[in-house]
């Protein structure tokens, strides 16, 4: 697969789009032509198949003018008054526009807690997996209204990655004011050359980062290459493309000047590996034959086939899963706590509700969540 195609053959595809080209600078207004040009974009990914998630900054710049705040009013709360006003300014323009290809919007606003600790983590997932399913373009942003200035994500860069990471997205195009990483500073040197492809981040790569120069926009290129570590980490393709022209993600197709930074494995290979090798197992679940037999085809853990739960663990922890020998056959992120996984264990899954009060999962573990050691 040639790099390009990264884009065009990816299932989920993770956008993120910066203020400098939503708000024009000279107004402090939306830029409606480029998001017109954006949300064509968008329409094209969709229908050839792919989901795509928006992460998306502006709301503080559209709110700062919708209220009439000052340039230099940089206060913590000025900035949370004016993201509370510009999200609606925001999430309204992104639905006018989709709505008339009969695409459906959802706003969806996170913190860091929501993607760092794990239930709430399962819980975001969840909500964008339904999202998606149902054929919806969620639209995220930094939940600046509640973030304290010591607890925030601070750019969207990040922030994107960490969707990327946390939906097993196959790419993240990060749509900036340049074409890529270059190998100096271009703002110093017009002669700079561009790095077509990035497959290791080094701290010499790391070293030709510049600065961020656009009114609005709060990362740089050194918070790009920290959102491309942390796709790469997880499988995921990033690309770095100049998103100051219209339709920037059709050039990038046809092989316009950008960075690709390409990871050596898949989203799925790299989240399983993180199952199996980067967390603590909080307890046990004793499967049957039956189940063993269902887990070597690739299937979910249901809780017919769940024996015994040992162990005190929360829903989203890491749970060991071993066979009735009580060897070890796998790890998996656990769909309910352990007090819950006492009452549904055996049963089947259309009981889950009428015994927990509540519908949950169908599954104990399901399948993406769970990786089998001698696999």
């Amino acid at each position: 697969m040639n790099r390009q195609s990264q884009l065009s053959a990816g299932n989920r595809v993770v956008i993120k789009v910066g203020s400098s080209l939503l708000v024009d600078s000279a107004t402090g207004t939306l830029n409606r032509p480029w998001l017109e040009s954006l949300a064509g974009e968008v329409v094209r990914l969709k229908k050839r198949g792919q989901q795509v998630i928006l992460v998306s900054s502006g709301a503080i710049a559209l709110g700062r003018r919708y209220l009439n705040f000052a340039n230099d009013q940089r206060r913590l709360e000025e900035h949370q008054a004016a993201a509370a006003a510009g999200q609606i300014l925001l999430a309204h323009a992104y639905q006018d526009l989709l709505d008339r290809h009969d695409i459906k919007v959802a706003q969806v606003l996170l913190t860091p807690d929501d993607t760092e600790n794990r239930r709430r983590y399962l819980n975001a997932r969840s909500t964008l997996e339904t999202l998606l399913a149902l054929g919806v373009v969620p639209v995220i942003n930094e939940n600046d209204t509640v973030a304290t200035q010591e607890i925030r994500y601070g750019d969207n860069d990040r922030l994107a990655a960490r969707v990327s990471e946390m939906t097993s997205a196959d790419c993240l195009v990060l749509l900036s004011d340049v074409d890529g990483l270059h190998e100096s500073d271009p703002a110093t040197n017009p002669d700079a050359a561009l790095i077509p492809e990035v497959h290791e981040i080094t701290p010499e790569l790391e070293s030709k980062c510049g600065r961020s120069r656009t009114e609005y926009g709060s990362g740089g290129m050194a918070t790009k290459l920290a959102a491309a570590r942390i796709c790469m980490s997880a499988g995921c393709a990033t690309v770095i493309a100049n998103g100051l022209q219209l339709a920037p993600l059709l050039a990038v197709e046809n092989g316009g000047p950008c960075t690709w930074f390409l990871p050596k494995k898949t989203p799925l290979a790299a989240r399983k590996q993180w199952i199996a090798g980067s967390l603590t197992t909080r307890g046990v679940l004793t499967i049957d034959a039956g189940a063993e037999r269902a887990l070597s085809e690739g299937k979910s853990l249901l809780p017919v086939g769940v024996v015994a739960v040992d162990g005190r663990f929360s829903r989203g922890d890491a749970v060991s899963i071993k066979g009735s020998n009580g060897h070890e056959l796998g790890r998996g992120l656990a769909a309910y706590g352990s007090d819950d996984a006492q009452v549904i264990l055996g049963q089947r899954s259309q009981d889950i509700e009428r015994l927990l009060g509540y519908r949950g999962r169908d599954e104990m573990i399901h399948r993406d969540n769970l990786v089998l050691l001698d696999s």
